[in-house]
């Protein structure tokens, strides 16, 4: 109980950090040279979302360029997906129970997660519209283990994340590739949800399959 009571302070502590100086963080990312350190507030920032994580991404994109820009923004959400599976593993299950009550829509991929979690992670972490804190305690709360969460979790939040780092950078150097940055990434994510409605279809035979 002290254990959880704690967690749940420290939490909400930090919460109310962020949300006091957001927007001065947000400035001194512009300001310091601190890779470590902005890489520490970048998985602070991604764990308690007061400020849009894409927003966060872009500025961190237009500070420091796509590539470590984009590097950062990964490891900042990468890292806080982590530390939220491991929250809820060890220490909420209940708590995120609870939450993912809300969310009916989630049988739809509970027959996919049995197939392979694995790359049902990978997928949803590359779908914009899926919420990254339910993916996190949906799998925590599975039996999918650390470390094929953590590779899923990281190769699927690439794209995302280089995305927000690219939008970022090319409105402050060259606003004209912003469209093409996300069309590209329009076309990325279409791609992506057909070869999941090729996978959902291909279960679903299977198990008509098995039945007959």
């Amino acid at each position: 109980m002290l254990k959880k009571l704690s967690l749940a302070i420290l939490y909400m502590g930090i919460a109310s950090l962020i949300y006091l100086y957001g927007e001065d963080i947000l400035d001194w990312f512009h300001q310091s040279d601190n890779i470590a350190l902005i890489a520490l507030m970048a998985v602070l920032m991604a764990l308690f979302p007061v400020i849009p994580y894409p927003f966060v991404g872009g500025v961190l994109g237009a500070a420091f360029g796509p590539v470590l820009g984009g590097v950062i923004t990964w490891v900042g959400s990468t890292a806080a997906s982590i530390l939220m599976f491991l929250f809820v593993r060890y220490g909420y299950q209940e708590w995120g129970s609870r939450v993912l009550y809300r969310y009916n829509s989630l049988g739809k991929i509970t027959e996919l997660f049995e197939r392979n979690a694995f790359l049902t992670i990978i997928f949803a972490r590359l779908i914009p519209f899926v919420p990254s804190f339910i993916i996190n305690i949906y799998a925590a709360l599975s039996r999918v283990s650390f470390g094929a969460y953590a590779l899923s979790s990281a190769l699927g939040k690439v794209p995302a994340m280089l995305l927000f780092a690219l939008v970022g950078d090319s409105l402050v150097r060259e606003p004209r590739n912003m469209m093409i940055t996300i069309g590209i990434y329009v076309v990325f994510i279409s791609m992506t949800l057909v070869s999941l409605k090729r996978i959902k279809r291909r279960i679903a035979v299977q198990s008509l399959q098995r039945k007959i």
